[in-house]
């Protein structure tokens, strides 16, 4: 192996589950000198920019932008609408939903957790009795993790919505779809979440360094019935700002905006429902991929049922310390960056070296895809970690068949 040469040289392939891959577009984009932040282009391409923004998320209510990643999406959705005592419902399905409470009890809200593993989808009737027995609805939000991306399980937010609807619970529907937004198919009117939050750097094709909170009209009149909200993180000036400087609580992530104009111009000249059905048959070729390789050897998805499956990343597992060896081989050997397991086991655990993500979001098309999947072959073949065959017939015949 010491006289093997290293093939890692080219264009690396960060196949996480974000940052995601950023087109040459948006990069070219960003690359200019500071502009004025005061007047010319950068102020008057803003209204375009959020009602293309608002395109996405599939709303026609409004949008706040702030300077931060998804974990200040979090903490500036639940500022808005949330004071310290106040209870929210946290369905969850891995480490982001409990991520977001926590975030919850540092502001001083009493969280209510229902844990569903890390390989189930949420219980619709489980929440159903922990809403039922609100009898005082002293449930303000139900905090709805759509795609958690540690353990790759979508959840039914629309399912979520009829569970309020038919209890007549008054909580606001608040969804995280970090992971999912310009990925799989969300739509935040017709499915009637009121709040809805992503970051920059996964669909939306962005460095990290925005985000981004979508509110209804029912979620404004609870923000209105706050007796304050910090300056910063107050949505209303950013959704219906009077000066340019209030649509970022100050000045703006200017370079940002000029990639999330880029971005937002690839995905609508796409097509949304178009770029959903690219990331539909891009997962169902690594599915396809997965399932064959895992036959044999102890390679295995982490989410059984397909329906229950992101088609923005998939959570996977081999024998301890397997999948940490792949990882390592495949970035020095190839160039090829695979996801560690996060939140499947605690650091320092060593069951954590036996998990690890694809991230198959953004700006990927079918040749990356059947490059990722006959990098992670080689790897296996390489390390002698004993797998299924036909992994990469079965995804080209997928991505053939599309």
């Amino acid at each position: 192996m010491t006289d093997r040469p290293k093939l890692a040289q080219g264009r690396t392939y960060l196949a996480i589950p974000g940052p995601s891959v950023t087109p040459d577009a948006v990069l070219s984009a960003m690359h200019r000198s500071a502009p004025n932040i005061y007047a010319g282009e950068l102020p008057q391409m803003m209204p375009g920019l959020v009602a293309d923004l608002k395109r996405v998320a599939r709303t026609e209510h409004d949008v706040a932008m702030y300077i931060g990643n998804g974990h200040a999406a979090w903490e500036a959705a639940l500022v808005n609408v949330c004071q310290p005592g106040d209870r929210v419902l946290v369905p969850a399905t891995g480490r982001f939903g409990m991520g977001w409470s926590l975030v919850a009890q540092c502001l001083g809200l009493e969280t209510e957790i229902l844990d569903f593993g890390k390989q189930s989808p949420m219980d619709m009737d489980r929440i159903a009795e922990a809403l039922k027995a609100d009898t005082r609805h002293r449930i303000k939000a139900v905090l709805a993790v759509h795609v958690d991306t540690s353990t790759s399980i979508r959840n039914d937010i629309a399912a979520l919505r009829g569970v309020l609807d038919t209890l007549g619970h008054p909580a606001l529907l608040m969804a995280d779809c970090i992971a999912s937004m310009g990925c799989d198919r969300f739509e935040m009117d017709a499915w009637g979440a009121d709040v809805a939050v992503t970051g920059s750097q996964k669909g939306l094709m962005m460095p990290p360094g925005m985000a981004f909170v979508f509110f209804n009209d029912r979620a404004a009149e609870a923000r209105a019935r706050m007796e304050r909200v910090s300056w910063f993180w107050d949505w209303t000036p950013r959704a219906h700002p009077d000066e340019f400087f209030q649509y970022h609580g100050g000045t703006a992530p200017t370079h940002h905006l000029y990639g999330l104009r880029a971005a937002l111009d690839l995905i609508h000249g796409e097509g949304l429902e178009q770029v959903w059905a690219r990331h539909r048959v891009l997962a169902r070729a690594v599915w396809a991929a997965c399932e064959a390789w895992s036959t044999a050897g102890s390679f295995g998805m982490n989410v059984a049922d397909p329906a229950n499956r992101s088609c923005a990343v998939t959570a996977l597992r081999l024998q301890s310390p397997q999948a940490t060896e792949l990882r390592t081989w495949l970035e020095s050997e190839l160039g090829l960056t695979l996801g560690i397991g996060l939140g499947m086991a605690e650091p320092g655990d060593p069951a954590r070296d036996g998990f690890f993500r694809l991230g198959h979001m953004g700006h990927v098309n079918g040749h990356m895809i059947m490059g990722l999947l006959g990098g992670i072959e080689a790897g296996m073949r390489a390390m002698k970690i004993e797998h299924g065959t036909g992994a990469l017939e079965a995804a080209a015949e997928v991505i053939g068949g599309a």
